[in-house]
């Protein structure tokens, strides 16, 4: 019976630890669901490199299995193994493929890196944009007899020069959204410059492009979204910058990934994805509930209404129209 050649069983081999490395590579479940424009970027790269792996786990450790099963000692072998000092030529193979496949990566990365706004975190004029107005579900009135107030001044924010800033796409182009956030111990401050609110949570709109301005009141935090797969520092007195689109409504926890303490474990928060119409209903809410002068926001108080406008809303139940029931309390 002929014997197969080896070059033959390593072709063999080659594909199926290739198929096998493709298959689970592509297929895995390790990472959480996706809810931004960058984490099928880091996905990408990170099955790439989860595909490479595999491969070279199957291939190390499938030569070990079979060396110790075709070079084991035999009963009754007490002679020396085979004197091997050196292969160059597989020398230079398991040095050259590494350098390979390294390179690689590391070229992908930086592009990865690039497409997110990585060597863009500053450079360009910021602006504290917001999403249009859609109207909420609050509704106040106000004893003053002004139609509209002056909103206060917004102190300009630092610029941030280390971070992930503007995509190729979006570049020079200002943010739909920006919120400055604060890395205290051991919390998360969320303002919204564009409107007074401060919030333990970040609330944003889906698809907007939203600018985060990060800082740290004492030590180093790292802002961590892992459905986003973004994560940047927030160091003390640097500031740093975070911008993403959000693309699936939803909560999804946000996490410091710094040592910073010990409370650390328990720095947690999340961020709140709302479709456009809940931000701005949200957005809404909170600025009349944050208002400095809260005296002034009324509800109405039915002792001030008159008679028809007090019934107004039960005309449907009351199967009359308006007219008719202004004619009855003028009748009246």
């Amino acid at each position: 019976m002929q014997q197969v050649p080896v070059s033959l069983w390593t072709l063999v081999a080659g594909i199926v630890v290739t198929a096998i490395s493709i298959w689970i590579g592509q297929n895995h479940t390790l990472m959480p669901v996706q809810a931004s424009l960058q984490a099928p970027l880091v996905d990408g790269f990170f099955s790439v490199m989860f595909t490479i792996a595999i491969a070279l786990f199957l291939v190390v450790e499938g030569t070990i299995v079979m060396f110790l099963i075709q070079f084991r000692r035999r009963r009754g072998d007490d002679t020396d193994g085979v004197r091997v000092e050196g292969n160059v030529p597989l020398e230079i193979f398991w040095t050259a493929i590494p350098t390979v496949i390294v390179l690689g990566l590391g070229i992908y990365s930086v592009d990865v890196f690039n497409r997110m706004g990585g060597f863009e975190p500053a450079g360009h004029p910021h602006s504290a944009g917001h999403v249009a107005h859609i109207p909420g579900s609050a509704i106040a009135a106000t004893l003053s007899d002004t139609k509209a107030t002056t909103a206060p001044a917004i102190p300009p924010t630092i610029a941030p020069t280390i971070g992930i800033g503007a995509s190729p796409q979006t570049l020079n182009k200002p943010a739909d959204l920006v919120v400055d956030v604060k890395g205290i111990q051991y919390a998360w401050l969320f303002n919204y410059p564009d409107s007074g609110i401060t919030s333990g949570e970040l609330h944003i709109p889906v698809g907007a492009d939203v600018q985060l301005n990060l800082s740290a009141q004492d030590v180093i935090h790292s802002f961590w979204v892992p459905n986003f797969r973004l994560k940047q520092d927030a160091l003390p007195g640097i500031p740093t910058e975070l911008r993403f689109v959000a693309t699936k409504p939803g909560t999804y926890p946000v996490v410091c990934a710094e040592l910073c303490g010990g409370y650390h474990g328990s720095m947690r928060t999340q961020v709140v994805v709302h479709t456009p119409e809940e931000y701005d209903s949200w957005r809404t809410e909170n600025q009349i509930a944050q208002q400095q002068n809260l005296n002034q926001v009324v509800a109405i108080n039915p002792a001030d209404l008159s008679t028809s406008e007090f019934l107004a809303p039960h005309t449907h139940d009351m199967g009359i129209s308006a007219a008719t029931l202004e004619s009855l309390v003028i009748g009246h």
